[in-house]
């Protein structure tokens, strides 16, 4: 009889596991996707353009936060790819729980890098729009309207794919939580209590 008790009690834990690894694999490939989108809009964004008998060009390259912007979210797309395989392993029985913790810090050091690039890249998008008279910018995006929508489509894939990081993060907080604290001989929490 107990041993049907104890069946009974592993299957929500096995469902939970399971929809916990799949959840994480669909987030992963879901951020690996959004994240790549991103990098390559944004790297492969150029437009020329002829104004009084001058040839003008707009590429990625020419900004700082744009370059940042392509950097950051290769970083993201490579970490996303490379963290799925590391989910089966944490995921194996003898692996230790804590194990999720690394990949909690990693989710979260993506996460506000993403995040980090993608804001860079929007307050220089934000003065190609509008421009800034305080400082005498000139609005460019009257000028490279194929740029700019370019580089914004680039934006929405990198602010997904940071919402994805951070249900990452929390998922992974959350699967911190429902870990057990070990006790040693005494029941005291912690295995490094000597006696």
């Amino acid at each position: 009889m107990e041993t049907q008790e104890s069946k009974m009690d592993l299957i929500p834990i096995e469902k939970r596991q399971r929809s916990f690894v799949l959840t994480q694999i669909g987030l992963r490939t879901l951020a690996f996707g959004a994240t790549l989108a991103a990098t390559l809009l944004m790297a492969t964004n150029k437009q020329t353009i002829n104004l009084f008998g001058f040839q003008l060009d707009a590429k990625f390259s020419y900004s700082t936060a744009c370059s940042f912007f392509v950097g950051g979210n290769a970083v993201a797309c490579a970490y996303s790819l490379l963290s799925l395989p590391f989910i089966f392993i944490f995921n194996s029985q003898g692996s230790h729980p804590g194990n999720y913790f690394f990949l909690f810090l990693l989710d979260l050091i993506m996460t506000v890098l993403v995040m980090a690039s993608a804001s860079s890249a929007t307050a220089i998008g934000y003065v190609s729009r509008k421009g800034n008279s305080h400082t005498g910018w000139m609005a460019i995006c009257g000028q490279f309207g194929k740029f700019c929508d370019k580089a914004g489509g680039a934006l929405v894939f990198s602010f997904a794919a940071f919402l994805l990081l951070f249900l990452l993060t929390i998922l992974s907080v959350h699967r911190q939580r429902q870990i057990p604290l070990s006790t040693n001989a005494r029941g005291l929490p912690g295995a490094c209590v000597h006696p």
